[in-house]
């Protein structure tokens, strides 16, 4: 019989039984094996002479056991008897009063089980991925296949630091065919990032970071404010089914109204609170370089701020805090003119879903979210702008609000406290005092 390939249908048909029999020549693919380590089906190879159980009757095994993730040479699910191997050298003899080695357990004169394989296959129809490089992130998960949750899958994607990315949307076609879109792309950008596409964060799998992007956009004439319960039913449901799922993820929430939403998640999911993470300090402060930088002049890359405080109307840019090519912006661009880009930066999202006419911003948004996690991912411990958990910095406690962060690995490494003059201070309480009314309104 020519050798199959396994994938994770495979794993799924076997979910009740909960034994894959393998045949020694078939391929079970990386992502099968995978599948029946979340599922609990066990992948074992038959032997010569033997039947493999596949109707719930655990008894009938073949006489090699596979652990589901463990490398290899060679195998995939078939239930039929495997062909014939030949017959292994005979042993030699070992000195009197010697005892036979041992490997794992086994005498090292008995067969050894054949292994699955090392992951060169792991689907059909994908690119075939490098090996995951030593230390690299295995999975993150993107909930909402829209605009910004593209946006976000492919620069992760892109970065070619995780294991598999996964976009998750209740239009599992959507998900599906953005995810295979995506995997298209790789090649052309030099990935070998595995990506995929479901239905419920279930699906998914354990994730080491989670994005979520799901609920309602803004329309024309919208405020972030008018979304608060349509997306607070969204984001709270999945932020307390994650935590089932992926207990030791970090969240980063980038759903609209973004500070009450990132509360919300804090809340349902049960999380400490330096995992769980608000994308819009990133948004907001770049959004005001690139409106700044032509004042200058100078790139914005080289523009150096934060936007802090609420994600809308109480934004907080504290122009003491802000240069360009390492001196004072203040020394370089008039007043009026960087006020008036506060301004703008504070209105850029509608002024945005006001030119689109349907739908909002997300090619920013959807990069700001993936410098987020890949900050973390990297560990690089820089200071970013964030919706975090005030813990008495500032003068502001118990509240989700912008502030300087120090992000790592496990997500919140400390909030950073910078020099601000008294009025951008005041204005900064202010602004979390007014989240805290909108959170208290929200809260059950």
């Amino acid at each position: 019989m020519s050798p199959r390939v396994v994938g994770a249908d495979d794993v799924d048909s076997a979910a009740q039984a909960g034994i894959l029999a393998v045949g020694p020549r078939d391929v079970v693919t990386p992502l099968a094996r995978e599948r029946a380590r979340e599922r609990g089906v066990e992948i074992v190879v038959a032997t010569p002479g033997t039947t493999a159980a596949v109707s719930g009757d655990r008894r009938a095994r073949p006489t090699s056991s596979v652990p589901a993730g463990d490398p290899g040479p060679g195998a995939a699910a078939t239930s039929s008897v495997a062909p014939p191997r030949p017959a292994p050298a005979a042993p030699r003899p070992s000195p009197a009063g010697a005892r036979p080695p041992t490997v794992t357990g086994r005498s090292a004169t008995a067969p050894r089980p054949v292994r699955p394989p090392s992951g060169a296959l792991f689907r059909r129809g994908a690119p075939l991925p490098r090996a995951v490089r030593p230390g690299a992130v295995r999975r993150a998960v993107v909930v909402g296949a829209g605009n910004v949750g593209t946006v976000t899958a492919m620069r992760l994607a892109d970065a070619d630091v995780f294991g598999e990315i996964v976009l998750v949307d209740v239009d599992e076609g959507r998900a599906r065919g953005v995810a295979l879109d995506l995997a298209h792309s790789a090649a052309l950008g030099g990935f070998a990032t595995r990506v995929r596409g479901c239905e419920t964060v279930e699906e998914a799998g354990a994730a080491d970071y989670v994005v979520i992007t799901a609920g309602r956009a803004r329309q024309p004439g919208m405020s972030r404010a008018d979304l608060v319960g349509t997306n607070a039913a969204i984001v709270g449901d999945v932020a307390a089914r994650l935590a089932r799922t992926s207990p030791d993820a970090v969240l980063v929430v980038v759903t609209n109204p973004l500070d009450e939403m990132t509360q919300h998640a804090w809340r349902a999911s049960g999380f400490p609170a330096e995992r769980v993470v608000g994308m819009a300090g990133v948004l907001d402060t770049a959004r005001f370089r690139a409106l700044a930088a032509p004042a200058a002049p100078d790139r914005p890359d080289r523009v150096r701020a934060l936007a802090l405080g609420s994600h809308g109307e109480e934004m907080v840019i504290p122009l003491s805090q802000a240069t360009v090519g390492g001196g004072p912006l203040t020394d370089a661009v008039d007043r009026a003119v960087l006020d008036a880009a506060v301004d703008r930066a504070r209105g850029s999202g509608a002024e945005v879903v006001g030119l689109l006419r349907s739908g909002s911003a997300f090619l920013a948004p959807g990069t700001a979210a993936a410098s987020m996690v890949l900050a973390m991912v990297r560990d690089t411990g820089e200071v970013l702008p964030a919706a975090v958990l005030a813990d008495g910095a500032y003068g502001i406690r118990g509240v989700y609000v912008g502030l300087p962060v120090r992000l790592g690995r496990g997500g919140v490494r400390e909030i950073v406290e910078v020099d601000l003059a008294p009025a951008e201070l005041a204005a900064l309480r202010a602004a979390a005092d007014r989240i805290r009314e909108r959170v208290g309104a929200l809260a059950p």
